[in-house]
């Protein structure tokens, strides 16, 4: 039975979703301020957390950023806002996804679903070479990365990754000086066919970008392939045929 976590003021929308996901078979609670949902968070009880941006007190960003820092749950955003900047800056801040309100219910569901799906898949699905074994070590220049433990190390030092981040990078790494295509990644990492007018994927890579930094000479790690894809090139290469952006 998977465990949902909702943090949310609105009571009356808690006791309607805590009636449909019981029903659907999941066992569930709600909060209804940021503090007692970080404190909830971080027990360790859930399998994914479904988080309203506007919240008494500490706000979801706040609640997000701390929990963030601290464990890789899942998080999906609630926002009645329709300004895109708050999707933005809840996909800088870590989240895994994010639905408006008002919204329907069956949608916020299949929204959860598809995100524990990726979190399985992450730990046990992975592409390629990556899939299974604890001693597993890819090594691009200065960067260690131990997909079993799910360890990034940049010049010996530890890299504090979420889960799409870690994901991203594992997927380009499989593919390491060769172009991931937009569609692959999608698919791959966040579970659903690309759109072009979906940010979500370029704003997770430009996070993973910044944690990274770029290789000891300047140059990037991580190159866009405009309109097709990204490559992780090796030291003192520019990735792909003239295409290549490194913004």
């Amino acid at each position: 039975m998977k465990r949902i976590l909702v943090v949310d003021d609105d009571m009356e929308l808690c006791e309607l979703l805590e009636a449909y996901f019981e029903r659907e078979g999941f066992a569930f609670r709600h909060v209804h301020d940021g503090i007692a949902g970080i404190r909830e968070a971080l027990s360790g009880k859930y399998d994914v957390m479904v988080l309203d941006v506007m919240l008494p007190g500490c706000d979801g960003f706040e609640v997000l950023r701390e929990v963030r820092n601290r464990t890789d749950l899942p998080v999906l955003l609630l926002t009645a806002r329709t300004d895109h900047v708050d999707r933005i800056v809840g996909f800088e801040l870590g989240a895994d996804d994010y639905i408006p309100k008002p919204f329907h219910t069956r949608e916020l569901a299949a929204r959860i679903r598809a995100v524990l799906r990726r979190t399985e898949r992450r730990n046990e699905d992975v592409p390629g070479a990556l899939r299974g074994r604890e001693e597993e070590l890819f090594v691009v220049g200065d960067l260690e990365c131990r997909p079993g433990a799910r360890s990034v190390k940049v010049g010996g030092v530890p890299v504090a990754l979420t889960g799409t981040e870690f994901r991203l990078l594992e997927t380009l790494l499989v593919s390491a000086g060769r172009l991931v295509s937009l569609e692959r990644l999608s698919r791959d990492v966040l579970g659903r066919r690309h759109s072009p007018f979906d940010r979500s994927l370029g704003v997770h890579m430009s996070r993973l970008r910044k944690k990274l930094g770029p290789y000891s000479d300047g140059t990037e790690r991580i190159h866009t392939v405009r309109s097709e894809g990204y490559v992780y090139a090796f030291p003192g290469e520019d990735g792909c045929s003239g295409k290549v952006d490194a913004s």
